[in-house]
């Protein structure tokens, strides 16, 4: 199977902080975007309800990283990034081998890598954009790790991924489902390499977040 990383650029918008706790799992919905644009701030970001955002992401090679920091200068959000609490080499990721960390991680559904750090005030975001790239055409195990870590109630989670073929598939409703029905997940999009901040703030309008 094919195998597409992510790659990155440099960091903007603000970032979030680490804590030692995190919360545990609730009751939800899952929905699709809304059809109607979001309202802008005076400073032309886009508003995304009520709450502060969030936009969390996992990269290795930096593409993720990439479509993550345009979200955070779109929307005014607050960046932060997963950390592996064993990080990921090039061995590792390497997809021709068939013995190699990530290939051993996709091909089991129960494999949990550990995560370092936790959310500070995970309560007061209420939109949290979830960024990973596409490894054997689902979420990393490690974005597994991350949904079941936290309780999504009362925050509306918006799902993006980046992938140089493959599409964001069901790996937006695998994430949901993980996050045991807490929250209300939007149907996710790809976001091809190097997208534009225009492109991004389109996106991010048709969501019809107010």
């Amino acid at each position: 199977m094919i195998l597409v990383f992510t790659a990155a650029l440099a960091a903007c918008g603000r970032t979030a902080q680490n804590s030692s706790t995190a919360q545990s799992g609730s009751t939800g919905t899952t929905g699709s975007a809304a059809g109607n644009a979001a309202d802008s701030t005076s400073d032309g970001k886009q508003n995304t309800g009520s709450g502060k955002t969030l936009v969390v992401y996992f990269s290795c090679t930096g593409n993720t990283k990439g479509a993550a920091e345009t979200i955070a200068q779109v929307t005014g959000g607050e960046l932060y990034a997963i950390t592996p609490s064993q990080t990921y080499t090039d061995a590792d990721l390497n997809y021709n081998d068939k013995s190699s960390r990530s290939t051993t991680e996709q091909n089991d559904k129960s494999a949990r890598p550990g995560i370092d750090g936790s959310i500070d005030s995970w309560a007061q975001y209420g939109t949290v954009y979830v960024g990973y790239p596409v490894w054997w055409g689902e979420e990393p195990r490690i974005m597994d790790t991350f949904a079941e870590k936290y309780d999504f109630t009362g925050k509306t989670v918006i799902p993006f991924c980046t992938s140089g073929s493959s599409d964001i598939g069901q790996s937006g409703s695998n994430l949901a489902k993980l996050a045991g029905g807490s929250g209300r997940w939007l149907d996710g999009k790809r976001l091809a390499t190097g997208a534009s901040t225009g492109d991004v703030t389109d996106w991010i309008s048709s969501l019809g977040l107010d």
